[in-house]
């Protein structure tokens, strides 16, 4: 197995730094550029900025590898390795000034994520893994919740304006008739996070690009979770419907998606 422990360090350094950068905009926020790009969909020249920071890091560190970021075009590489990027996951908190949005790195070969690293600078946390080599958060191990129901835990629904309404309400309902407390923080990088580090119980979404879910699913598999089978080239391209959730859940939380999603 190839070992990218060298990648893992470098996008660890690189997230906490963009995210410290990340932190600057958000103190000043009277004074940020805030365009909309459709319903409820905001970007902002801090997430502008900060992908072109992880840009330059990236070009300098490992120039052969190729780039696909949610506010830039794709930069292709030569060397088999992509970097899938996010720079502020939760920008429509972020502008409202809510801290809860992430800075999210994931690395991509050989057709799976290798890498993923999210980090929610606001609470200093630090949620990473490498395929095969576990997850941590701040540098402890992470695992999925244990043994704790649907009717015993949270799950999280994420929604943006590439879905019908219509098809997130009945979800939201079958959760809370049978008895899960439903969450949403608007930040699907950080709620796939948190089913790693047992927070949630699991979180489902019709429809996410790359850069939202690879990091924070790779995480939850490595932390003893479950996720749906997806061919990562076409996440990059056109990007799919997410489940993700402890063994206990999964089956349950596939269940409930499947109905108003076929």
């Amino acid at each position: 197995m190839t070992n990218f422990s060298d990648r893992k360090e470098f996008a660890i350094a690189t997230a906490k730094d963009a995210g410290a950068l990340a932190l600057r905009y958000f103190a000043d926020r009277d004074a940020l550029v805030v365009d909309q790009k459709g319903a409820q969909d905001w970007v902002s020249e801090a997430d502008r900025n900060v992908e072109t920071f992880i840009r330059k890091k990236i070009a300098e560190a490992f120039p052969d590898d190729g780039i696909f970021g949610e506010e830039h075009e794709p930069t292709k590489g030569s060397s088999g390795f992509d970097w899938v990027i996010d720079p502020i996951d939760g920008t429509t908190n972020f502008v409202n000034g809510i801290p809860a949005w992430t800075i999210v790195l994931a690395g991509v070969s050989d057709g799976q994520t290798q890498l993923g690293v999210i980090v929610e600078p606001n609470v200093d946390e630090t949620y990473v893994a490498e395929r095969g080599a576990g997850a941590t958060l701040n540098g402890k191990p992470m695992r999925v919740a244990s043994g704790v129901a649907l009717d015993s835990g949270t799950v999280s629904v994420g929604y943006s304006n590439r879905v019908e309404a219509a098809h997130v309400i009945p979800v939201i309902a079958a959760l809370v008739e049978r008895g899960a407390l439903y969450h949403r923080n608007a930040s699907g990088a950080l709620s796939l996070a948190y089913v790693a580090a047992g927070r949630l119980l699991g979180y489902v979404e019709e429809h996410m690009n790359a850069w939202d879910c690879l990091a924070g699913q790779l995480m939850i598999a490595e932390a003893g979770g479950v996720i749906e089978d997806q061919d990562v080239s076409e996440m990059i391209k056109d990007g799919d419907r997410v489940i993700a959730g402890t063994p206990d859940v999964f089956d349950a939380l596939k269940a409930i998606c499947e109905g108003p999603w076929d």
